[in-house]
């Protein structure tokens, strides 16, 4: 790998450690601002909406550019996602448009890799960014805690009013210069000589292509199973984070700095599962991991039993390890079934629109059941069931816990007999 690789690999990271510490203030801005507890749910969705919207279309736009380009517009509407958060816009709109610039990112990063490099390096390419995305994803958490965190608070209580920014603000400020030095790096990427294609101004021609790649992997035994597993887990994985933070702020009582190491500890899991994975589960055997993401749901269950730090910390972990084992062998067989039914560029359009749409019914449903079960109901209202859930005097943290657990082992069981019913059927193959 030469420089020109890390340099890309660099502008990755810091655009990826910025989006996960700009989550982490948004919130703490949200919580400034008394914004009910749902719209906490809603920044994470207002971020992923962009993905679903753009799925037909992000591939198109990053190949009518020189991929270092498209990175570097994809920064501007970045920044000005912060600028806007800076100046008053409210942050769940102005989290929307960062994730805007990010869905039309994700192409141009991948795009520029396979441009870049010969193919027999790909695979310890994809390694090399996966694991930065990973160290982004733990590094810009701790970030953002660090920032919107008590300490913080109280190094800035003297010179915060005097620039009239809050603490949240503030925060929002710093990680507009990360994502300035991410912008910084693009400008030394390479430009390679590669034939550019045309954007074509014919968006009924794009969703009619992609929704037929849609059909097509939803319509193979294997690619369906693969893809039901990845959705649940992005989709999981982006609630849990919501779940995490509650979780530890109300039932541990812990800050909101602690609180977010605990979702590093996860990411840390998750990396160590997707070694290990990587090290022993063959392609051939990718199904044979289904039964943790069964186990996963009854330890997110189990995070009701747990108030101790240490055993929280070791939880977060072993929930973080069983997720990283059983997607990163799914998540390589659907890539194989989606490259042989419709090419690598449209297999990764589609399993990103489908990861992200899980995110959004997920994280959605998240927030709505929190504003449910967290309002008042009135006497005569006809909602029986979340009145006796509130008269059953357990907090709806609690029912939203169980829930998420149960619905991920339930959703794994059902993977799992489908899968025996095709073996049975003979319809299952490599």
């Amino acid at each position: 790998m030469d420089r020109g690789f890390f340099l890309i690999l660099g502008a990755q990271f810091l655009s990826a450690l910025a989006d996960n510490a700009l989550f982490i203030a948004a919130l703490a801005l949200l919580k400034e601002l008394r914004a009910p507890e749902w719209h906490l749910s809603m920044l994470l969705w207002s971020f992923t909406v962009s993905y679903v919207v753009l799925a037909p279309f992000a591939g198109a736009f990053a190949d009518a550019w020189h991929k270092g380009q498209a990175m570097m517009i994809c920064n501007g509407i970045k920044i000005a996602g912060c600028v806007a958060m800076l100046i008053g816009l409210p942050p769940i709109f102005a989290y929307a448009l960062v994730g805007f610039g990010a869905a039309a990112y994700s192409p141009a990063k991948y795009g520029l890799i396979t441009e870049y490099l010969p193919h027999e390096q790909l695979v310890a390419a994809n390694g090399w960014l996966e694991g930065a995305t990973v160290a982004a994803i733990i590094f810009g958490t701790v970030l953002g805690g660090l920032l919107a965190g008590d300490r913080a608070g109280v190094l800035l209580h003297a010179w915060l009013p005097a620039t009239g920014l809050s603490q949240g603000q503030w925060a929002i400020a710093v990680i507009l210069l990360v994502y300035l030095a991410a912008a910084w790096v693009n400008l030394y990427i390479p430009r390679l000589n590669v034939q550019l294609k045309p954007l074509r101004l014919a968006p009924w021609t794009l969703i009619r292509e992609f929704c037929w790649c849609v059909t097509r992997l939803w319509r193979d035994p294997q690619g369906q199973l693969s893809l039901a597993v990845t959705t649940l887990f992005w989709g999981a994985g982006a609630s849990m984070r919501l779940v995490v933070l509650n979780w530890a702020v109300i039932w541990l009582h812990f800050t909101m700095e602690q609180a977010t190491r605990l979702i590093a500890v996860v990411a840390f899991g998750t990396a160590f599962g997707a070694l290990i994975a990587g090290r022993y589960i063959p392609l051939k055997r990718a199904f044979a991991v289904l039964p943790a993401g069964v186990l996963m749901g009854v330890l997110v269950i189990g995070m009701l039993f747990v108030n101790q730090t240490a055993l929280a910390a070791l939880l977060m972990f072993l929930i973080g390890a069983l997720a990283g084992f059983f997607v990163v062998p799914l998540n390589a067989m659907l890539q194989h079934r989606g490259h042989l039914l419709m090419g690598a560029g449209h297999s990764i359009a589609v399993q990103n629109f489908n990861e992200n749409l899980g995110i959004l019914v997920m994280v959605g449903t998240h927030a709505l059941l929190v504003k449910f079960m967290s309002s008042p109901l009135p006497p005569d209202a006809p909602a029986v069931i979340a009145r006796q859930f509130q008269a059953s005097g357990m907090p709806p943290m609690h029912w939203i816990i169980c829930g998420f657990g149960l619905f991920v082992a339930l959703t794994m069981v059902w993977i799992i007999h489908r899968y025996r019913k095709g073996l049975r059927a003979g319809i299952m193959h490599d």
